[in-house]
């Protein structure tokens, strides 16, 4: 396996913004905006599908540090959280990460979806999901 953030990983050639044992940041080659960062865990999994529940739990804590540290230490006045996961996503690189960008009202970009899809799903798919994560939902836990 040759990833690219995994060599970045093992290499220490990034351009780090923050380092820790199970998740780190770091500056994209190509940024959308002055700041934007990548928060990836440092050990490999391809998506969010694979990887556990406690390394997505630090990742999102240090997503939400690196939007902290935007507004503070940037000036930024708000932030776009976003990722893809599996091949239907458009995922870039199958290492699970997260682009975390900071934004200012006149800054130009826009980040949001402009279409919609036109894959249907048949039934209702709210409550397909519904079903889906009771059936996943681990038996209650009594006092």
């Amino acid at each position: 396996m040759d990833c690219v953030f995994c060599r970045l990983i093992r290499e220490d050639t990034a351009r780090w913004v923050a380092r820790e044992p199970e998740v780190c940041a770091f500056a994209p080659l190509d940024p959308l905006a002055p700041g934007h960062t990548l928060v990836v865990p440092t050990r490999h999994h391809p998506d969010v599908f694979d990887t556990p529940p406690d390394v997505l739990a630090a990742s999102a804590v240090l997503v939400q540090r690196v939007a902290a540290a935007m507004r503070t230490g940037l000036g930024a006045s708000g932030v776009n959280v976003l990722s893809a996961s599996g091949p239907g996503s458009e995922q870039s690189v199958a290492h699970l990460h997260f682009h975390v960008v900071p934004r200012w009202a006149d800054d130009g970009i826009s980040t949001w979806p402009t279409g919609r899809s036109r894959h249907r799903i048949p039934g209702d798919p709210v409550a397909r999901l519904a079903g889906e994560l009771d059936h996943d939902r681990p038996p209650h836990q009594g006092s």
